[in-house]
């Protein structure tokens, strides 16, 4: 019962709460203000205008936002005003469907914020079909009410920001603690899981991808705001929160271990990694809990199990040491010694966010410069050049677009052939569901055929118990809210509140609510169907076959990253800025690979062309960066030794096996090579540096010279594991190399 009371206290503290509140406010408002003093005939038109520019107004820098909102009260207004003077002349009417579907929509390879306010003119197109207005001056009267409507919503949004100014961006950073508390846990169970092991490597490419974003919107939102007048002492502290967010998932990045050779290592002896998983485990709930008080006001939790397993997790290696005994127990202490040394960078990072929480004040003094914050901003390109490049069939938006304008059509046009009463519920269906990907459009359509049929069951049940029209009202009003508050989380529920409130909301023009109904759940099955067998057949965008360009950016990424790390090596002062740039861009392109993955497991078995194949490179690219993170993570909370040639010749090695991948991938037959000869001489010599540490170390053992310096001990870290992370990137690089190859030859040959 405590934890639902907690959960129930998060939503309603939401920002997905509060924006369903500001959209309902935009509604009621204008609603009551003109019904008490007497000019309700003006309500509805304002109230759509409210509705239509309200999907515009998501978290990220403001301006942008207020930029959006303007934009999309310009573009439904055009919009409205094309239909409502195109209805009486079938022929235009189908005309005007046609070129604002396809131009509207094509909007949206601008990005996500662009598709909104393509989704609002789109919406604004359809529910014209809904308003009845003749006359020219009725027309102009009711498209200029939908724009006060939209710059009064635009207020409203301005009031709840001057309110809550920093609530959007609490949101989100308690979003980004709880999936990466979420996605710790599960990287922790991939060191002794061994048989579900592929199982959790899918999951966290979700996770990856959801945190990605996070961090984007996040970038976006603080790193613009404010540049002129500097920021208030709560954005510091939310900065500095994100930064260590940011830090703790590149260390959870960093920390892709080679889990074969941790099986070869200690085999029938987990027992002994027990206590780093169960660290893992407590931080990442330690972050979940830390994430719920961003939300609530509540005391931070007690450090004192963080510290307690720290402490096991240390003892781990002294138990290990001393059962298996040394040399032979060198390798593993190293592995344990390299996890806890990265646990331990993680609860530092932990114990920063408590800090900052707790209002600490030295805890939240941060500096970034604005020539370096730049850097690591994503910007959309808003240049017409980006919209030319997509005006080809090879364009998923632009197929995307075109198949959306035939499955409107054709909607409108058996509307017409067969009589339907309110064909824009078919409209609004498809416009709502249909996606570029077939597999997030047949699931939208499960749940919203679900969700209407759930939403029909209650609005009967209702209507069987009361006829009050108050209780209508209200409860059309409070499932409204609802609905919008879920949409994100369970779209299935949300398409049950959306119902029931349609439906109440029509019951005052019609009073059979049986019929209205009926109505609904028959125009939504047709609308849901059409969307699905539209994406199935005309046009169909298969993942399989948009992976190619995902794949190359993958590869360029890698390599970049990889060289970044080896001029971090030889200069970590210098070219520690560049390296976190090239880190961020190399997280980003595996998160879009991870997202086109997830995109093509939802596609029908039929159009997964080389599955396994493409789970092979996507995971292969997924090590990779995690591996070179791992090499510059050491790099840069150790103290280490000069880059040595044979580093050097390696990392040359890696570099040109990632272009000869890219180039096989890209139809480019120039292949650059390494020596052989020289590349093994290189992986000798930095074994052979190991060893000499190991077996001076031995020979001070034998000597009776037990304990181990802290200088001697990080050499011993630095060697062990740039040896071996160099040999495991070369056969990654290798790996990869051929899996591109088979690839590549298997898309020729299904040309």
């Amino acid at each position: 019962m405590k934890e639902k009371l907690k959960q129930l206290e998060l939503f309603l503290k939401s920002t997905r709460l509060d924006r369903a509140i500001r959209i309902g406010i935009g509604i009621a408002v204008p609603f009551a203000v003109l019904y008490f003093l007497g000019y309700f005939k003006y309500a509805p038109a304002i109230v759509v205008g409210a509705f239509l520019n309200a999907p515009g107004d998501i978290p990220g820098s403001f301006k942008r936002k207020v930029n959006a909102i303007l934009i999309s009260i310009g573009l439904t207004m055009v919009i409205t005003t094309i239909i409502l003077f195109s209805k009486p002349f079938l022929p235009l009417l189908l005309l005007a469907l046609t070129a604002i579907t396809f131009i509207v929509s094509l909007i949206s390879v601008y990005g996500f914020r662009a598709s909104l306010v393509s989704f609002s003119g789109l919406l604004a197109m359809v529910i014209s079909f809904a308003i009845q207005k003749e006359t020219a001056h009725e027309i102009f009267v009711q498209v200029a009410l939908m724009g006060v409507g939209g710059l009064w919503y635009l207020l409203v949004s301005f009031i709840f920001q001057k309110l809550t100014p920093v609530k959007d961006q609490n949101q989100l950073l308690s979003d980004t603690l709880l999936l990466t508390g979420e996605y710790l846990k599960l990287r922790a169970k991939l060191l002794t899981k061994k048989t579900k092991r592929d199982e959790h490597l899918k999951q966290t490419c979700v996770l990856q991808n959801q945190i990605n974003e996070k961090h984007e919107t996040l970038r976006e939102s603080m790193l613009t705001a404010r540049k002129r007048s500097g920021r208030s002492h709560y954005e510091e502290k939310q900065l500095l929160i994100l930064l260590s967010s940011i830090n703790i998932f590149e260390l959870i990045e960093a920390k892709h271990l080679d889990y074969k050779m941790i099986d070869a290592i200690f085999g029938k002896r987990k027992e002994f990694l027990k206590a780093s998983i169960t660290l893992s485990k407590i931080m990442g709930n330690h972050l979940i809990r830390l994430s719920e008080l961003l939300i609530q006001n509540d005391n931070i939790p007690n450090k004192d199990s963080l510290l307690d397993a720290l402490s096991k997790a240390n003892e781990s290696i002294t138990n290990y040491i001393e059962t298996v005994k040394l040399p032979e127990a060198r390798e593993g202490a190293l592995v344990l010694k390299n996890l806890y040394d990265y646990q331990e960078q993680l609860l530092q990072e932990i114990r920063i966010i408590r800090r900052v929480m707790a209002n600490v004040k030295e805890a939240s003094k941060v500096s970034l410069k604005r020539q370096d914050s730049s850097q690591f901003l994503t910007l959309q390109e808003y240049r017409l050049n980006v919209l030319v490049q997509n005006f080809s069939l090879d364009s998923t938006m632009f197929r995307h677009s075109l198949r959306l304008t035939i499955a409107i059509v054709f909607a409108y046009v058996l509307g017409i052939v067969f009589e339907i009463q309110n064909t824009y519920w078919i409209l609004l269906t498809i416009l709502v569901i249909m996606r570029p990907s077939y597999g997030l459009t047949k699931e939208r359509s499960k749940d919203r055929i679900i969700g209407t049929l759930i939403g029909a069951a209650v609005a009967v049940g209702i209507v069987l118990l009361t006829h009050n029209q108050v209780v209508y009202a209200v409860l059309a009003f409070v499932s409204f809210i609802l609905a919008f508050s879920l949409i994100q989380q369970n779209y299935r529920f949300a398409a049950a509140l959306v119902t029931i409130s349609i439906i109440f909301l029509y019951s005052f023009i019609n009073p059979n609510a049986f019929e209205v109904i009926q109505y609904r759940v028959i125009d939504t099955i047709i609308g849901a169907i059409i969307a699905v067998v539209a994406n199935y057949l005309v046009l169909p965008s298969w993942e399989a076959n948009n992976l190619k360009q995902v794949l190359l950016n993958a590869l360029k990424m890698n390599k970049i990253y990889l060289l970044a790390t080896q001029e971090l090596y030889q200069n970590p002062s210098k070219h520690k800025l560049s390296y976190s740039v090239a880190r961020k861009e190399a997280f980003l392109a595996i998160s879009n690979l991870n997202a086109s993955f997830q995109r093509l497991t939802q596609d029908p078995k039929s159009k997964q062309k080389e599955f396994q194949l493409i789970y092979e490179i996507v995971t292969l690219n997924q090590t990779m960066t995690s591996a070179i993170a791992s090499i510059g993570n050491f790099i840069s909370n150790h103290k280490t030794t000069p880059a040595s040639i044979e580093f050097n010749v390696l990392i040359k090695k890696i570099s040109n096996t990632l272009q000869m991948s890219f180039d096989s991938l890209d139809d480019i037959h120039i292949k650059k090579k390494v020596d052989k000869e020289t590349v093994e001489d290189a992986q000798e010599k930095l074994l052979g540096k190991y060893q000499q540490l190991s077996n001076i170390r031995d020979e001070n053992i034998r000597q009776g010279n037990t304990a181990l310096d802290t200088d001697t001990l990080h050499s011993l870290q630095e060697a062990y594991l740039i040896t071996n992370h160099m040999n495991w990137l070369i056969s990654l690089s290798e790996n990869l190399k051929k899996a591109t190859e088979r690839y590549h030859s298997s898309i020729i040959e299904d040309q």
